[in-house]
């Protein structure tokens, strides 16, 4: 009986946001694309948004701990609407961006959903990561591969403003600047400010403004400091080298600009107001969801025109990052892997990548690397699974794929001692051969995994899926993990 070429999974995607909460359920196609007399090549071929929920404001304990019952509660009314049960999810990810992800938060938001959650990764996004999410789901990546240019795509939610730049399709930078059209709050459609988060009082402070809470506030009083942390914004794009307002407000390291930017589009919260034919003239439209976001957005539109840049409408606005996250979550290994079954899935896998740059020539020095890497990041004190990654041999020959093998087996003799699973991830299409290679020269039995063509970081945090396509592909769910590093 032939091999099925096509299976459909669905994935969900959560973001809990620092003023909105919001779910998306996706159909992934998984299909072998080559043709038969040729390896497999599993690849998601198609990725369906099924349900869009509505948009929540984040339901808070108090302004730093997410209430993780009634997000659950969010959660549990979205899968009703979408008519799903968690046991129809295959696959998904919980995102937890901006200013509420804080350890605290993580750690109950993963037991409050543990009861539905059925598979899903649950990490509080680094800047870098809520950042390339969203510009994957804007639909940023895509057209830089489809219009071959480089394309910025800054995510502007309530409490950070997250930068990726796009160069044929893939993220070449990022970067995360304190902007959000929530870091000051009113009353809704009113004038009187209610709270001013530290990013806002650093800019007010620096632009000489004194407002204050309890305070009423007029348009043109309110204006010269979204007009400035819009202007931050910008200098972003700018230059690499920053002073003043921006550089205190710079969360990560700034842009590198290595390419012309040819193309910005603006997603998150604020994107409507971006796009929008007129500015609010008013403060009740000001203020309408109790904050400056739609100040913000036009003051960033002017100021990225008055800059010189070509700005264009993203496929998605406010729902960018849910939907990154929900269908860009989930890699595929290649199909020549080498596994046990009845190891999957795992989760929480910490990569250690230990070969900055090509492998050496001997299993003695593989070794030493290894160890030294290990012995760095302090493997042995982690309760956890560790995976080991690297771009593969020298060459393909049988030689340096042995030698590797050698130099593997030697490097985490204690590592392999303590009866773990040797879990190994190649970007070279080699894991069934270097699989191989490994159980011959092994004096015992090892459980293993070798999965290919597949690109991860030192530091990352995976999940590893059971096996799809009858066994060919493994789902790997890439994460930069629950509890900040």
């Amino acid at each position: 009986m032939p091999k099925s070429t096509t299976q459909k999974i669905t994935s969900v995607g959560i973001d809990i946001g620092t003023t909105t909460t919001q779910l998306v359920i996706s159909q992934l196609t998984i299909e072998n694309t080559s043709s038969g007399t040729l390896v497999p090549r599993v690849e998601i071929t198609d990725k369906e948004v099924i349900h869009r929920s509505q948009i929540y404001l984040t339901p808070l304990l108090d302004r730093d701990l997410v209430n993780a019952v009634e997000v659950s509660r969010i959660v549990e009314t979205e899968y009703q609407a979408a008519g799903l049960t968690p046991k129809m999810i295959d696959t998904g990810a919980v995102i937890i961006t901006g200013e509420t992800a804080k350890k605290e938060n993580a750690k109950a938001i993963i037991d409050a959903l543990a009861g539905f959650a059925g598979d899903f990764v649950v990490a509080t996004a680094g800047a870098n990561l809520e950042a390339i999410f969203a510009g994957k789901g804007s639909g940023a990546a895509l057209y830089s591969a489809q219009r071959h240019l480089v394309v910025a795509n800054i995510d502007v939610g309530g409490g950070t403003s997250n930068y990726a730049m796009f160069h044929e399709g893939r993220a070449v930078d990022s970067s995360c600047i304190n902007v959000g059209g929530h870091l000051i709050e009113f009353e809704r459609q009113g004038d009187r400010i209610t709270h001013i988060a530290e990013p806002a009082a650093t800019a007010l402070q620096f632009t000489g403004q004194r407002l204050k809470i309890g305070e009423r506030v007029t348009l043109p009083q309110l204006r010269p400091i979204v007009k400035a942390m819009a202007g931050c914004v910008v200098d972003v794009l700018k230059t690499s080298i920053h002073s003043g307002l921006t550089k205190q407000l710079l969360m990560t390291p700034p842009l590198q600009l290595e390419h012309p930017i040819r193309k910005v589009m603006i997603s998150g919260g604020v994107a409507d107001y971006v796009y929008a034919p007129k500015g609010p003239t008013t403060m009740a439209e000001v203020t309408a969801f109790g904050d400056f976001g739609p100040l913000l957005g036009w003051e960033l539109k002017e100021s990225l025109i008055a800059a010189g840049f070509v700005l264009e409408k993203p496929n998605e606005t406010v729902r960018a990052t849910v939907i990154g996250t929900g269908t860009q979550s989930v890699n595929l290994s290649g199909s020549t892997i080498h596994l046990q079954e009845r190891t999957l899935p795992l989760r929480n896998v910490m990569v250690v990548s230990p070969f900055t740059s090509t492998i050496p020539d001997t299993p003695q020095t593989i070794a030493k690397v290894i160890k030294g890497e290990i012995l760095s990041l302090q493997v042995d004190h982690l309760e956890g699974l560790v995976a080991l990654a690297m771009k593969g041999p020298r060459t393909m020959s049988f030689t340096d794929i042995n030698t590797l093998a050698q130099g593997l087996l030697l490097g985490l003799e204690d590592y392999l001692s303590k009866d773990k699973p040797l879990i190994l991830i190649i970007e070279a299409d080699c894991g069934k051969v270097l699989g191989q290679c490994i159980n011959a020269l092994a004096n015992r039995p090892l459980e293993l995994i070798c999965i290919d063509q597949l690109e991860v970081e030192n530091c990352d945090y995976i999940d590893i899926g059971k096996p799809l396509m009858g066994g060919r592909v493994v789902p790997v769910v890439l994460k930069t993990l629950v509890f900040n590093r």
